[in-house]
């Protein structure tokens, strides 16, 4: 029988990143992935991107994958700027304002995987099994067990679901969700600007969602996040290169100049999700398996890497304990306490910004414009929000 302290199902940028902490800390790990392991960087980039906090930085750098993703392919950018179409509101950030060299990076997600995955392979105490499923998972008090699809047995201490916003364990161990559908869809894609994005990410908020720019490793290259109505969604996906790039440019205001989209278009579905259990005795949840969000702020990868965080300091510190028990109850549900906490006010917070951004409301419009304006002449709240965006 296979035995681990912690089992992992699901190796995305969460999972792999939970398996990474813990393994160094000596921790028996494996991971399990229906999907291959192998990753390549092909020379286009990724319509996946994420765009990392300084907190998430801080994390990959004791992880010892930050330099690996650097070297791989990322982008920085010192100076982020928002503002309303249809107001006179607007909003900067500078990294110089709070003493640092930039606010953040935009990062492929299959960029963050393999180095991940690369410094994994190196770690004695850590196993990874793509294409791998398992067949049937139960749980006594103190251990789960589960049967893989070939067969095998394995037993471990902790079980923590990093499965994605459809869950499957959610559901087996029957954790409820609080969910509404945003009503909007997210168009991604790639584009090349007439002008040079300067390292600089920018978002216009628009009636019906907010359009950001995001800078890629090339002076003039963009991933674009077009959140929208699922209707306008599919006229703008239905569109041939030339007419999309046309509108994209119009929406924008030609900040950027002439677009030049270089890369499929695909569209997926904003859905809030919210789980009201994060913890079954010895079943945990984490990432998108505890929470989606709307990306307008682009804080969900950082949400979920906090989970990790935190998850990976609570059972180093027990490893180092003289308790026999690994991962007691207490610190299990001191995870679950303070990461619901963190993502509920992160939940409130974009419900309430899409809110006050969407529409034509005249006073809407007058409250957005002198709310973002006050906030960027008043260097206290400035600093506040910045901090925030910064994941401090």
């Amino acid at each position: 029988m296979m035995q681990a302290q912690v089992c992992i199902v699901g190796a995305g940028c969460i999972g792999l990143t939970l398996a990474l902490g813990l393994a160094k800390a000596g921790i028996d790990v494996v991971v399990l992935d229906s999907a291959s392991g192998d990753i390549e960087i092909a020379p286009e980039f990724g319509l996946r991107v994420s765009a990392l906090s300084l907190a998430s930085q801080s994390l990959f750098e004791k992880l010892g994958v930050w330099q690996d993703i650097i070297d791989t392919r990322a982008q920085s950018y010192q100076k982020m700027q928002v503002r309303d179409q249809d107001s006179f509101g607007k909003i900067s950030f500078d990294a110089t304002d709070f003493d640092t060299e930039n606010l953040g990076h935009i990062v492929e997600n299959d960029v963050i995987r393999q180095s991940l995955i690369k410094q994994l392979n190196n770690q004695p105490t850590a196993t990874l099994m793509f294409e791998t499923k398992y067949q049937q998972i139960h749980q006594s008090q103190n251990d789960v067990f589960l049967t893989l699809e070939n067969g095998q047995p394995m037993i471990a201490k902790l079980l923590v679901a990093c499965d994605g916003a459809n869950s499957n364990i959610r559901q087996l161990f029957k954790m409820p969700i609080t969910f509404w559908d945003y009503d909007h869809h997210a168009i991604v894609a790639t584009i090349k600007t007439q002008l040079p994005h300067d390292n600089i990410a920018r978002q216009v908020f628009l009636a019906d969602g907010p359009l950001a720019f995001l800078p890629l490793a090339e002076k003039n290259t963009h991933s674009i996040v077009w959140s929208t109505s699922p209707d306008h969604a599919k006229k703008l996906l239905a569109l041939s290169d030339i007419e999309f790039n046309k509108t994209l440019m119009a929406h924008f205001d030609g900040q950027c100049g002439l677009c030049e989209v270089v890369s499929d278009r695909a569209a997926f579905p904003l859905t809030m999700r919210y789980s009201k259990k994060w913890l079954d005795n010895r079943v945990v949840l984490m990432g998108d398996a505890a929470h989606t969000i709307h990306p307008l702020a682009g804080l969900g990868m950082n949400l979920g890497l906090k989970d990790a965080a935190l998850l990976i300091d609570l059972l180093s510190k027990e490893t180092d304990s003289v308790e026999a028990e690994f991962a007691p109850y207490k610190i299990l549900r001191e995870y679950e306490r303070t990461r619901k906490s963190d993502a509920q006010t992160h939940i409130a917070m974009m419900q309430g910004l899409k809110g006050l951004f969407e529409g034509h409301n005249p006073v809407k419009k007058l409250i957005r414009g002198i709310g973002l304006n006050l906030v960027d002449n008043l260097s206290p709240l400035k600093q506040l929000f910045g901090k925030s965006a910064l994941g401090k």
